[in-house]
């Protein structure tokens, strides 16, 4: 039996600690619309009876980043195990230039963001979403090929970290 393939991201969903703020943030400073919104009191997938709201924005491509609004006004907890800079969702413009501009427009409305980071096949900026989220704005800049390089090479080198992990691993034990 094959197995099914993935089509792409439907959407990725994060708690928040209130709505509107993350609205706002979405909405009026990254352009995304608010296209849906949900509220009840019970969980349809576990039974628990929780009320929340769930909100949906809208990305380019028609996948989405959504929110759950659990209505206690508490900020997500990162992970205590877990450098800050780990979890993060990333979203593609289509220039450096976009990139730079979101970058200019996330600092106009008092949002602490990186300088443009240069990771050879994208460039990126990154900064935190109201909730802690981090995101990264990214572009790609990768030569004709690049990807299908990396492809070959993806399996040996994750065999290599593997070997340097056991190793790193045995030295604090």
């Amino acid at each position: 039996m094959s197995i099914p393939a993935i089509k792409g991201l439907y959407h990725y969903s994060f708690p928040c600690r209130d709505g509107e703020e993350t609205r706002a943030f979405y909405e009026d400073i990254l352009g995304l619309p608010l296209v849906a919104c949900m509220m009840a009191d019970k969980v349809p997938s576990t039974g628990e009876e929780k009320p929340y709201a769930h909100f949906f924005f809208e990305m380019g491509d028609g996948s989405y980043i959504a929110f759950f609004d659990l209505g206690e006004n508490e900020m997500p907890l990162p992970s205590p195990n877990t450098p800050s800079w780990v979890m993060h969702f990333a979203v593609e413009l289509e220039s450096v230039e976009a990139v730079e501009a979101m970058g200019e427009r996330l600092k106009a409305a008092g949002v602490d963001v990186t300088p443009v980071v240069d990771h050879h096949f994208i460039k990126s900026i990154y900064f935190f979403d109201p909730n802690g989220l981090r995101l990264e704005v990214t572009a790609r800049v990768d030569e004709p090929g690049y990807l299908e390089q990396e492809a070959k090479a993806a399996h040996g080198i994750l065999k290599e970290w593997g070997a340097k992990k056991a190793r790193l691993l045995a030295q604090k034990a």
